[in-house]
């Protein structure tokens, strides 16, 4: 079914704006989706990529619109340890390898071939498990890992060594790694050795190295959530396809910039 929304705010704005706002598309896609001719506005065709939308008419953008944004795969797996979601070395297995029918959660219009190049879109190392998402899909990257993204990430971290208030607090802010101060944090004890982690930046193997100078060790760690997008209860191993509201939202996510 075509999307279709009315516009209710008291100024105008561009059409390409507002569709990027609304987490549809980018501003880009969105122009090249008006040169196209496959969004209207009170049924008439919209042909000036600058024409802004005005409160109470209505945007509706053309099924075969909808279908070429949806075009580029995205899927989400729940990764194991072992696993590398970077390119792998030597016999090291790639996250890419486990995107097969057996491991399929849900339903999928086809099997990722060899030919399809599904990047991870951050970082999360071998002795890692969790949340990893895989794409083909250029806007979405820059949406996760972009450097205008704000989409925090939330992870489970079970360590080893004596959890005070004074590590706890250095863990949230006032540590640097490689020269440069880390951003704020949000982490709270949980219960028993358990810390909640929620970053705003993916240095590589971050949280297991602000452990280390608090004196912690790292016996599991797992990422559950990229901004709007929970693991939930997909099967460790197992992936799915990400789905277009999913997409959508983490597209209208805070950004900078």
């Amino acid at each position: 079914m075509a999307w279709t929304r009315r516009y209710d705010e008291a100024e105008p704005q561009r059409v390409n704006r507002w569709l990027a706002q609304n987490g549809v598309c980018s501003r880009r896609e969105a122009e090249a989706l008006i040169a196209q001719g496959l969004v209207s506005i009170d049924g008439a065709r919209v042909d000036d990529v600058g024409r802004k939308i005005e409160s109470g008419q209505t945007l509706v953008l053309a099924d075969a619109g909808e279908s070429q944004l949806q075009a580029s795969l995205s899927v989400v797996l729940n990764k194991p340890i072992g696993v590398v979601s970077s390119q792998p070395e030597g016999r090291q297995i790639p996250a890419a390898r486990l995107l097969t029918a057996a491991a399929l959660w849900g339903e999928a219009a086809g099997i990722p071939g060899k030919t399809q190049s599904l990047a991870p879109l951050g970082r999360l190392d071998q002795d890692s498990r969790g949340l990893l998402i895989l794409s083909e899909d250029g806007v979405l990257a820059k949406a996760i890992i972009g450097p205008a993204s704000e989409l925090d990430k939330e992870y489970l971290v079970t360590a080893i060594g004596q959890i005070t208030r004074e590590k706890l607090a250095k863990l949230r802010f006032g540590l640097s790694l490689d020269g440069r101060q880390l951003k704020r944090a949000r982490v709270d004890a949980i219960g028993g050795q358990r810390l909640r982690f929620v970053l705003n930046e993916g240095r590589n193997r971050q949280i297991r190295r602000m452990c280390e100078l608090v004196d912690l060790g790292v016996a599991d760690l797992v990422r559950i959530r990229i901004g709007p997008l929970d693991l939930g209860d997909l099967p460790e191993g197992r992936w799915r396809v990400l789905t277009a509201d999913e997409r959508a939202a983490l597209l209208k996510a805070p950004a900078t910039g």
